[in-house]
């Protein structure tokens, strides 16, 4: 955590620095853009996997898929939300477009997260 400290510091990262209980990461993190059948049947062989919503509550109130947690990437504690996640799941994250999840990812992948985007967002996943 020092180290992580000094890192920002000196690199003029703005990025907070986190503590979180949970700091167990994946043996193996990646990111990866998903198109809808490929993000759908990557999350449905992977039972231990999360899906995470990241769109507004105004857009989760119009629907979501079935079992999505949902964490607004609009919210000034996104970051510290996800960083209490367990990194040793993987996260099938969306959007309404592919465009915040993707970031979503971003974030999620540089904190130690094993995570997939979905291309094109939620209108991409196959009904």
């Amino acid at each position: 955590m020092l180290s992580q400290f000094f890192s920002n510091l000196f690199s003029g990262s703005s990025e907070a620095v986190v503590d979180v209980e949970n700091s167990t990461s994946h043996p193996s993190p990646k990111f990866d853009n998903l198109p809808g059948n490929l993000f759908k049947k990557e999350l449905d062989s992977n039972p231990d996997s999360v899906l995470l919503d990241v769109r507004t509550a105004m857009e989760v109130s119009a629907g979501k898929l079935p079992g999505a947690m949902v964490i607004d990437f609009m919210a000034s504690d996104f970051r510290q939300k996800v960083a209490a996640l367990d990194k040793s799941k993987t996260y099938f994250v969306y959007c309404r477009s592919g465009n915040r999840s993707g970031s979503a990812c971003q974030i999620m992948h540089k904190l130690g997260f094993d995570v997939r985007n979905l291309m094109g967002g939620i209108g991409a996943f196959p009904k």
